[in-house]
């Protein structure tokens, strides 16, 4: 019997999810790797279905952190504030390729006198979510000092990062092209991929945690695919090795029999 809650009909993905921007986006792609497609049909995913994928999210006090995973997690927008103090966290379960999926979904506090408590909790993330206001230009400037936090933490060549900007329903189209110029430089600097959410009206919020569970995914069955095809290397070699051993063995007691 399964530990996981079963998985939501709306939380099944049969495609990969497409990127807000194909210029600075993760995957080049627009669809699932074929060794991913071809695993899952064989049903070769190896424990993937089992593990659970850690994203943390992280950025300045109120740009949005807490409202941007309730709007995902509980379709809810709630306007009265309360600062997250220390770390707080949800589930999420996917169905990717017909494969079950799970992220846990980290929210840690943006004030400074928690700093301590939540960069505890950064370690072991498989993707990294800097947030910040696009109608700040300040929280941008803080979103390295962020991601330099979480990568301290964490193998920077294992994690995937995302840049997302929210409240971009507060933003006029004006005010909000000019911060999505450096946005999207500072998203390329960093190779991360770049989004733009509001956790209000709810624009962009589904696809961007459906792409961030699809790229997770691929990388996870990946990883499983690299091992298992290690694994089977490795038995080859000591099997060869074995046989070369008794054959060895074998001449050298037949040498002895003939003297």
């Amino acid at each position: 019997m399964s530990v996981f809650p079963p998985v939501r009909r709306d939380r099944i993905i049969a495609q990969l999810p497409q990127a807000f921007r194909k210029e600075v986006a993760l995957h080049v792609t627009e669809e699932f790797n074929n060794k991913v497609r071809t695993a899952c049909q064989e049903q070769r995913t190896g424990t993937v279905g089992f593990k659970i994928s850690k994203v943390i999210v992280v950025g300045d006090l109120a740009v949005g952190k807490t409202c941007l995973i309730n709007r995902f997690c509980k379709d809810a927008f709630d306007k009265n504030y309360k600062a997250t103090i220390g770390v707080d966290f949800e589930m999420e379960r996917f169905e990717v390729l017909g494969v079950p999926f799970s992220l846990q979904l980290w929210d840690t506090a943006g004030q400074e006198r928690f700093k301590c408590i939540a960069s505890t909790y950064y370690r072991g993330a498989q993707v990294v979510i800097i947030a910040f206001d696009v109608n700040d230009i300040a929280s941008l400037g803080h979103a390295r000092q962020w991601l330099e936090d979480a990568l301290k933490e964490n193998d920077p060549t294992s994690v995937q990062l995302f840049l997302v900007g929210t409240k971009k329903d507060l933003s006029s189209p004006a005010q909000y092209s000019r911060i999505e110029q450096d946005a999207v430089k500072f998203a390329r600097e960093i190779h991360a991929e770049y989004w733009a959410v509001s956790s209000l009206t709810g624009e962009n919020v589904k696809e961007f945690f459906f792409r961030v569970a699809g790229l997770a995914f691929e990388t996870n069955v990946l990883a499983e695919l690299e091992k298992s095809g290690s694994r089977q290397i490795g038995d080859v070699v000591r099997i060869n090795s074995t046989t070369s051993n008794l054959c060895t063995t074998t001449k050298k007691k037949q040498a002895n029999c003939c003297q």
